[in-house]
């Protein structure tokens, strides 16, 4: 046997053993010596598939050791343990100096330990789909929000603020409430100048979009909501 391969098979181990550890419990390492397909287990560390040292070649080391055109590396493919558990599997064949396939290190994720967290996980970030009465945003309002909503609402219609007509100004208005925006701090009065007209108009597309009830004695204030 080559004092090369040798070499690389050492080296090899070291990797093998350091990635087993850590990741106890979780993914077994395997490392294959190739020159030797019916004893092929050199080292095996966090053993997950009940295998032993000296144990033979699987079929992928058996199709290297025949094919040295056969993939290096063959990356999260789908296995399954003796005992049936799901595995994710990966095998990363090593050459020599001659181009010839001298041992592979096989990976093998028990995914069955992980099915159960991802399910919850799953759950709990599942929204359920409904229609609420308003959009509802977790930020601060502020003026500056309120001028980029204008804006962005000014920018769906190819126009700038100042352009908006009467029927834009009056749907703008009944957007914002719904949206929260008129609650801002002297929200009328910003609007207003974002705009440019006048403070009375924009009452007017408040009353405009607010429903009355004859009697009930409600007003307008400064900020757009009802006292």
């Amino acid at each position: 046997m080559s004092t090369g391969d040798e070499v690389l098979l050492r080296e090899a181990e070291k990797i093998a053993l350091a990635v087993g550890r850590m990741l106890p419990g979780l993914c077994e390492v395997v490392l294959h010596d190739l020159r030797d397909p019916a004893n092929s287990v050199r080292a095996i560390e966090n053993n997950l598939s009940g295998r032993s040292v000296g144990e033979g070649a699987t079929e992928l080391g058996l199709a290297r050791i025949h094919d040295p055109d056969f993939p290096g590396v063959l990356q999260n493919y789908p296995n399954r343990f003796p005992d049936g558990r799901r595995a994710k599997s990966t095998s990363i064949g090593i050459k020599n100096a001659d181009g010839v396939y001298v041992a592979a290190l096989c990976l093998n994720l028990d995914v069955s330990l992980l099915t159960g967290v991802a399910a919850g996980i799953d759950r709990l970030v599942r929204t359920e789909e409904q229609e609420l009465p308003l959009a509802e945003t977790l930020r601060a309002r502020t003026a500056d929000g309120l001028r980029s909503a204008v804006d962005d609402f000014a920018a769906r219609r190819g126009r700038t603020a100042r352009e908006l007509g009467t029927a834009d100004r009056r749907e703008l208005v009944r957007e914002l409430r719904a949206q929260g925006w008129l609650q801002v701090k002297h929200a009328v009065r910003t609007l207003a100048g974002i705009l440019g007209v006048s403070r009375a108009t924009l009452y007017n597309h408040l009353r405009d979009e607010t429903p009355r009830t004859p009697g009930a004695g409600e007003g307008e204030r400064e900020d757009g909501r009802t006292s």
